[in-house]
């Protein structure tokens, strides 16, 4: 059976609208996937403020800017669906939303983008809501992307992704296991704002920097970094886990830029040391925008050189719009009612099939 779907999502560095239209096939059990059309949709400065003060709005508000936001991806989809001349070549539309708020000790977590309102806008069939019964079971409510990890690359023995939150797959005695590590580009790109860039692109500037071996005692001492998974990231979570260490440093700015990428470096280590793959060479699937920092891969390749795992960058593609295909992915299973979030991984009571579906 083929799904054509697109899938939609906004991560934690705010750095755009990805859109995956691809191809899901599923064939004895086995699930394959062709990416057809795929592009990321840079968010304008308000847009971007907007959604980084959503938890702070009155309720109103908040729920206008829900709605809106559903209304933005919807027109985005629509544009996407001309530009791409798709139409009558989509089943539904599954979107993962911009996270906004993530309380999961209070079984609260939410993605705003209204799935009701990206349906009327597209006339289309979509699938929303991806978290909430994972949480509302007890889970994290995160990672979810483990289910695709699983079903369409099961070729590899880690899967990283490097977002604004940098979070991880790894196999252990028979299970998945999924959580987040701890910040990533929005790290990278608070420090390169204050050279008035948008990102170290390539990491061209934290090569020219020397290490702050002080800096990095004080980084890689959080208590976070010593809890057992599952465990998930907010984004203020992250924030707080280094920021006020980075950001109110007077260090020159390369070299704390230089210690942030070692500090990703060594904690990505550290789990692969915790969770060893049992084998004598292992590969780790390396995605999401931090696989473009080269420098930041280089330090990666020293810390897991020792450990007998090789990072792979994927073909772009891949390393770009990832989630957005495992958000189509998680839809397709969905669609079928069968189970797309993992217990294992989320520590709820139970897998679920989780997502809202919207028909018009």
């Amino acid at each position: 059976m083929v799904y054509k779907v697109i899938g939609l999502m906004s991560g934690s560095s705010l750095d755009g609208l990805d859109i995956c239209y691809t191809f899901l096939e599923e064939m004895r059990g086995k699930w394959s996937f062709d990416i057809q059309e795929a592009e990321c949709i840079p968010y304008e400065p308000k847009m971007a403020e907007q959604l980084s003060r959503a938890s702070a709005l009155p309720g109103g508000d908040f729920l206008k800017l829900h709605t809106s936001y559903g209304r933005f991806l919807g027109e985005k989809v629509n544009e996407f669906v001309r530009q791409h001349g798709l139409d009558h070549k989509i089943d539904f539309i599954a979107s993962h939303g911009h996270t906004v708020y993530h309380d999961p000790a209070n079984h609260t977590s939410f993605q705003i983008g209204d799935g009701a309102t990206i349906a009327a806008v597209t006339n289309r069939p979509v699938i929303s809501d991806l978290r909430s019964l994972d949480v509302a079971l007890g889970g994290q409510g995160a990672p979810i992307v483990p289910i695709g990890d699983k079903l369409l690359f099961s070729d590899f023995d880690y899967w990283l992704n490097i977002g604004g939150i940098i979070n991880i797959t790894v196999q252990h005695e028979g299970k998945h296991i999924a959580f987040d590590i701890g910040p990533g580009n929005q790290v990278l790109n608070a420090l390169a704002a204050v050279e008035g860039k948008e990102m170290d692109e390539n990491g061209d500037l934290a090569r020219q920097g020397s290490l702050l071996t002080d800096v990095l005692g004080k980084l890689n001492g959080q208590a976070y970094y010593k809890k057992l998974p599952p465990k998930s990231l907010s984004n203020d979570a992250a924030k707080a886990l280094v920021f006020p260490t980075l950001m109110q440093s007077s260090q020159n700015n390369r070299d704390l830029l230089r210690t942030a990428a070692q500090h990703m470096a060594e904690q990505i280590g550290n789990v692969v040391k915790q969770y060893p793959s049992g084998k004598e060479r292992a590969k780790m699937l390396v995605t999401g925008g931090g696989a473009f920092n080269k420098y930041l891969i280089e330090l990666m390749e020293q810390v897991l050189e020792p450990l007998n795992v090789n990072p792979v960058v994927p073909y772009e593609q891949v390393v770009k719009y990832k989630e957005a295909l495992v958000m189509a992915l998680i839809g397709a299973l969905r669609w079928r009612e069968e189970t797309n979030v993992l217990s294992d991984v989320t520590g709820a009571s139970k897998d679920s099939i989780s997502g809202a579906l919207w028909m018009v």
